[in-house]
This record gives C-alpha cells, structure tokens and sequence, in this order.
C-alpha cells in the first residue's frame, strides 16, 4: 500500500503503515518493533484491529534512529540518550511552530536562539562522541603495530631467510 497523500483541497496528516515505513527507511518491520519495545520510537495511532498508525513525525524519528545507528555507529542505549535530550525535542518543536503557523518576528528569533543552543549542544555531544571513536581507533592502531612487531619477530625465529614468503594475504601497510 502507498502512503495515503492529502489532496490539496483537503489538509490529511500523512498516514503509513509499519511495512510502509520499513521500506522508506530500509529497515524491517521486526526492527520496528522492537525499537518500539524499548521506547525508542512508538505509532502516532493504532487502527481498530492493532495495525500501527504512523505520522510523519514518526517517520523523522525512524530516520534518525536508523541514522544515528548507521552513520555515527551508536549503540541502542547511546541513541536513547540523545532521543531523550531536550535538545532534539526543541529542534523538533522549533521546526514544528515555524512550519505551522506564521509565528511573529520576535517569536521567530526567539525560536531560532532555542534551536541554535539545542543545535550547539547536540554538536558538543558529537563531538565527544567523535573523538571517543579517534581515541578507539588509536588505541586499535596501537595494537596492530604490536601484533605486527610480535609477528615479524616470529617470522625472524622460524627462518630469518624466509621474510615476504611469510607475509600473510592482507600485507601490513608500509608507514
């Protein structure tokens, strides 16, 4: 089934069904599910027989789960945090007023400075984030050229004429 459109004469909020927001968001319906087990995400509306109701809202909220998940490789619990932050509530409100009305110049400047401290704090939390992962990655680095050190001492101790013959298929970078 195709999401249902409002006309233009009739103002219908978009309305999709699990399966229909699986395939828009590349996900299954089971990861829908259980995202919805653990809070993370819930249908605007249920139908009479239990079908869930989804809105667009819904919609931008899969999104930045599967994105957060997929792009910046947070775990579930990591992903819950940022949901639940204010931060991301009040971008999602700030948009929400700007779109739905025709809100006064001082009220949009006032919303516009709510969405650049939201949207400031978000990029603080990023940013640890990002370099907790450069310090991971550093740390695994390290590693490797231990491994690496350990492994051409063997290769030494087993036959020192030997050398490249030893070289596994993934060869150690030159640095």
């Amino acid at each position: 089934m195709t999401p249902t459109r409002p006309s233009v004469t009739e103002r219908r909020p978009l309305v999709l069904r699990i399966g229909e927001v699986a395939k828009l968001t590349e996900l299954t319906t089971r990861t829908l599910r259980y995202w919805e087990e653990l809070g993370l995400v819930s249908p605007s509306d249920y139908g009479g027989n239990g079908e869930r109701r989804y809105s667009a809202a819904d919609l931008t909220r899969v999104r930045r789960i599967r994105d957060l998940q997929q792009l910046l490789g947070f775990s579930l619990a990591e992903v819950r945090v940022v949901l639940d932050t204010e931060d991301v509530s009040v971008l999602d409100r700030v948009k929400s007023e700007f779109q739905s009305g025709d809100p006064s110049p001082l009220r949009q400047r006032e919303l516009l400075d709510e969405a650049i401290l939201a949207n400031d704090q978000l990029l603080a939390r990023l940013d640890d984030t990002l370099s907790r992962i450069r310090a991971f990655r550093s740390e695994r680095e390290a590693s490797a050229g231990r491994l690496w050190a350990r492994r051409e001492e063997l290769d030494a101790e087993i036959d020192p004429t030997l050398g490249a013959e030893l070289q596994p298929s993934g060869k150690r970078e030159e640095r």
